[in-house]
């Protein structure tokens, strides 16, 4: 039976760590949260970015715009906020609006403020190892993996997904810690064959119960990155958790995984970006 890789323990451990880094250096640090629109889920996210503000000593700037804000308006405010000391990180919480192109809203943002650290100029320095943010989500599984006590180094990893927020920087932490890793789609032949070779499993599909029993090699580590919501309202992630749990040495449940993680995550970019823009 696995070991229940707790969360909210490990994010709770991050927060109270950048919470005391703040306090004792007296760091100033600011994050803005731009939403565009009323999404329910997006709104839950804000509110709880906020309160990991609050919690951590950071000081919180929401920017709420209607459904209906023109791209020249958004791209306005993120001018301003580029250009505000008192900004240090610049969050656009995504999805946006069907009018509003993500890839442009993304790319104006300054590197230096972009601590979900999307923009190409962070996604290349991820590539070559030599960054200051980590995306939020990835980086958050890989103190999950690390809270375990298993070593990456020389493991076969394989991550299930290749989105460019989960699945392709998940690739590269892995492989920056000596992992032997294979990225899988919807294209992979023989799915549940690759899958069972990993010591070390990362599902980011955006599946409910996508990963089986049968997928899993005894012992490995299973990391679930998906959070779906069943007819019944119940909350589920990628991996059909009460039979993999059977098999698996570690497992993240859903919800209390890696969702904490990515919001403690973004507190430590924002204090990362806070340190940096201090000493320029």
């Amino acid at each position: 039976m696995a070991q229940i890789i707790d969360g909210k323990a490990v994010s709770a451990k991050i927060k109270e760590q950048v919470r005391d880094e703040i306090a004792h250096g007296n760091i100033k640090a600011g994050l803005a949260v731009v939403i565009v629109g009323s999404d329910p889920a997006s709104r839950v996210y804000v509110n709880n970015k906020k309160k990991a503000c609050e919690f951590c000593g950071i000081k919180s700037f929401e920017y709420a715009l209607p459904e209906e804000t023109t791209m020249e308006q958004l791209l306005e405010l993120i001018d301003t906020l580029n250009n505000d000391k008192n900004v240090n990180g610049i969050l656009v919480q995504l999805p946006l609006p069907k009018q509003l192109d993500e890839k442009a809203v993304i790319e104006r943002i300054s590197p230096k403020k972009d601590v979900d650290a999307f923009h190409e100029t962070n996604v290349g320095k991820i590539m070559i190892g030599n960054y200051s943010f980590l995306p939020c989500t990835p980086a958050g599984c890989m103190e999950l993996i690390h809270s375990t006590g298993v070593d990456v180094a020389g493991k076969e990893c394989v991550v299930i997904g290749r989105s460019n927020i989960v699945g392709k920087p998940m690739a590269m932490l892995l492989l920056h810690e000596n992992g032997t890793v294979t990225v899988c789609h919807s294209k992979t032949k023989n799915l549940a064959e690759v899958c069972r070779r990993a010591d070390i499993l990362v599902a980011a599909v955006g599946k409910p119960n996508f990963v089986t029993a049968d997928m899993v090699k005894e012992g490995a580590v299973v990391i679930d990155v998906g959070i779906n919501r069943l007819e019944n309202g119940k909350l589920c992630g990628d991996v059909k958790f009460d039979e993999v749990s059977e098999k698996a040495s570690f497992i993240t449940p859903v919800p209390g995984g890696v969702g904490p993680m990515t919001i403690a995550t973004l507190m430590k970019n924002t204090l990362t970006a806070a340190k940096i823009q201090n000493h320029e």
